[in-house]
């Protein structure tokens, strides 16, 4: 199949401004890593006019996708884990075309996983959990049981993503598999939320109380890239953080993040007064 892409990777490789191209094949009848193509086309590039540009294509009853992604585009994704399925990509994917050792390189710093990515990936799935733990929280008490299982689901989901991270490793679109690997304590309550013969409401009512104990043990840990930034200022407003470039990935997220670490006495809150009687901005320090 390689051999049939050839004109076209072959074209892209002659161009400046291309760093790499990779090719990934679809191993299975039915691929998610691949988007059911038979094979994906990755191709990074510099100062692109279009950060992501897609084109299928279809051959002897084959079909492909080319990506050509900018590498500042590509950069956000991995460091906000954007685009999960481009992180499969980047690790399984054979490397054809190779400026300068670009995609090699690129390889071997998603293996080490470098401790700053790391932590700006920790609080962006903390930030995440915090709401939807919440969310499900709120749905219990409202005695809406059945959305309450959903959402601890998903609550259950970033856990494992974040527990993976903290072993150094990249979450995979297969996250459970992982977990059940490194971290089998999370795997288990997970197989007790979706396996349990109990009635939906105490399975719910069990897993808010092990996940609040396993959430509340990560808080100042996992919070540790925002509190970092927070130090650099007596106090911040809500509106200065969430402009902050090193906040902005996980700004929809912010709110309910301080809200908790207020909560747990790690984050203070500061008054200042308004012009409004007994009316006062509300600002944060640590």
């Amino acid at each position: 199949m390689e051999d049939l892409l050839r004109p076209i990777y072959q074209e892209r490789a002659s161009h400046s401004n291309t760093l790499g191209i990779l090719v990934v094949e679809k191993e299975k009848p039915v691929s998610p890593i691949t988007d059911n193509f038979d094979v994906i086309l990755f191709i990074v590039v510099r100062d692109a006019d279009d950060p992501w540009f897609i084109k299928h294509y279809e051959f002897e009853d084959k079909r492909a996708a080319m990506h050509i992604v900018d590498e500042k585009q590509l950069r956000h994704w991995i460091d906000t884990s954007g685009y999960r399925r481009v992180m499969e990509w980047l690790l399984i994917g054979k490397v054809i075309f190779d400026r300068n050792e670009y995609m090699e390189n690129l390889k071997e710093e998603l293996r080490e996983f470098p401790e700053d990515k790391r932590g700006l990936r920790k609080v962006i799935e903390f930030a995440k959990l915090v709401r939807s733990y919440k969310e499900c929280r709120s749905l219990y008490d409202a005695q809406h049981y059945l959305d309450s299982f959903s959402q601890m689901v998903r609550s259950l989901h970033y856990l494992a993503r974040l527990a993976v991270i903290e072993k150094g490793l990249h979450p995979e679109v297969t996250v459970w598999k992982q977990v059940k690997q490194i971290e089998p304590e999370i795997y288990k309550l997970y197989e007790e939320l979706t396996q349990s013969n109990e009635v939906t409401e105490k399975r719910v009512e069990l897993m808010l109380l092990a996940s609040e104990f396993m959430i509340n043990s990560r808080a100042k840990k996992c919070s540790h890239y925002l509190l970092d930034v927070m130090i650099k200022k007596e106090s911040w407003s809500i509106g200065e953080l969430k402009n902050h470039p090193d906040v902005q990935p996980y700004a929809l997220d912010l709110s309910a993040l301080l809200e908790y670490l207020v909560e747990r006495d790690i984050v203070e809150v500061v008054k200042e007064e308004t012009k409004g009687k007994n009316i006062y901005h509300r600002k944060y320090r640590v």
